[in-house]
């Protein structure tokens, strides 16, 4: 009797064994289901949020105009201390983005004009002949070069001028501003090449080339007024 109690003791500790071990691998079971899952959806945020937004930052923080610009094939010569600057929405949101590229050349106005309007037209710019390039006149002398070319839906002016050693050497021979306030002039000789700039704009905020909406061609002036001897204009004699 004792060795059947004992025995089914036995076999009833066995089955508890067994749940137990079927309890833990089922929960093993779960636990992995569960990392797996956790796993899926890590690598779903990371594809479909983290990346586009990293290459969305990246691409928004790189002008393709500057890039443009980049590629311009430009002689090393004529594009020393490239500074790049823009101000503005890409997406015209308020206002356009407005950008500027100034640079230092090695050699003379004349050949560093050439060899940007070279560039410039190897690239798609087309010359823009259009009032108001350059806004401001060239003074009479001055051995400035200012020429606008357009492309697609942006515009661009270039201009190339003294460098900025030759107008502190102009600024330190003035009366006007000798003494303490003038710039060091440079010694003579070591003053040479030139100084570019290149603005960039959307054509849609450039007014250059349009009609002046404050003066539109379908309102005229109002006419003088014209006192005839008409008798409609008299005054209707009252009843008496």
């Amino acid at each position: 009797m004792i060795g059947a109690r004992a025995a089914a003791a036995r076999v009833a500790a066995e089955a508890g064994d067994e749940d137990e071990r079927g309890g833990g691998f089922l929960e093993r079971l779960r636990t992995q289901r569960k990392l797996r899952m956790v796993t899926l959806v890590s690598l779903a945020v990371v594809v479909l949020v983290v990346l586009p937004a990293f290459f969305g930052l990246r691409t928004a923080s790189s002008d393709p105009v500057f890039g443009s610009l980049d590629s311009l094939e430009v002689p090393a010569w004529a594009e020393q201390k490239v500074d790049d600057k823009s101000d503005g929405s890409r997406w015209c949101f308020i206002d356009c983005t407005f950008r500027e590229r100034t640079a230092e050349s090695q050699r003379s106005i004349p050949e560093t004009t050439a060899a940007y309007t070279s560039a410039l037209t190897s690239a798609g710019w087309a010359p823009w002949k259009v009032v108001e390039c350059p806004e401001v006149p060239i003074p009479e002398g001055d051995s400035t070069t200012y020429s606008c070319f357009k492309r697609d839906e942006f515009t661009l002016d270039l201009r190339v001028s003294q460098p900025e050693c030759q107008v502190d050497q102009v600024a330190a021979n003035d009366p006007s501003v000798a003494g303490a306030t003038a710039p060091p002039a440079p010694a003579k000789g070591q003053c040479v090449g030139s100084a570019v700039s290149i603005k960039v704009q959307n054509a849609i905020a450039d007014s250059r080339g349009k009609p002046d909406p404050q003066k539109s061609p379908l309102i005229g002036e109002t006419p003088d007024t014209v006192i005839t001897e008409d008798p409609l204009l008299e005054p209707t004699p009252t009843a008496s």
